[in-house]
């Protein structure tokens, strides 16, 4: 029983270490940013018809080297624009993510990566590209020098 309860306390542990936290609110964010000197990562996304997100989704996000590494470095803050009616979000989170695209991503692109400081100014700019977390890793802190 011992053995069971302790396999079951590591598999809870290593599930909270490497689950990745996603802000969906940006006054949450910049407060997060500010409070802890991180980088804000906002993620424009099409999460259930845009084929490039899904796979930065997959490559990138989701992986265990980048998870480790945000969970230190960067806010993570998603603005998602599903099309299928199932995956529709409340109305007043696609309000936030509409006000967040009129002012981040103007022409529309996804997906669409922007580094922003605690104060919401923009670093820089990405998207999905084929390549590893250690590489993306390196774009998105390019940004910060």
């Amino acid at each position: 029983m011992k053995k069971i309860i302790l396999l079951l306390a590591a598999i809870v542990f290593s599930i909270t270490l490497s689950a990745q936290e996603w802000q969906t609110d940006f006054k949450t964010a910049k407060q997060i940013s500010s409070e802890e000197n991180r980088s804000i990562i906002l993620v424009f996304q099409g999460s259930d018809w845009c084929a490039p997100c899904i796979k930065l989704d997959r490559e990138i996000w989701s992986t265990d080297e980048f998870k480790t590494y945000a969970k230190n470095h960067f806010v993570m803050l998603q603005a998602d624009f599903p099309r299928k009616k199932r995956n529709a979000l409340p109305d007043a989170q696609q309000q936030k993510n509409n006000q967040l695209a009129e002012k981040y991503n103007k022409r529309g692109y996804f997906p669409f990566v922007v580094v922003l400081d605690k104060d919401g100014t923009v670093l820089g700019e990405a998207g999905y590209e084929k390549t590893s977390p250690e590489a993306y890793i390196e774009k998105l802190e390019s940004f910060l020098k």
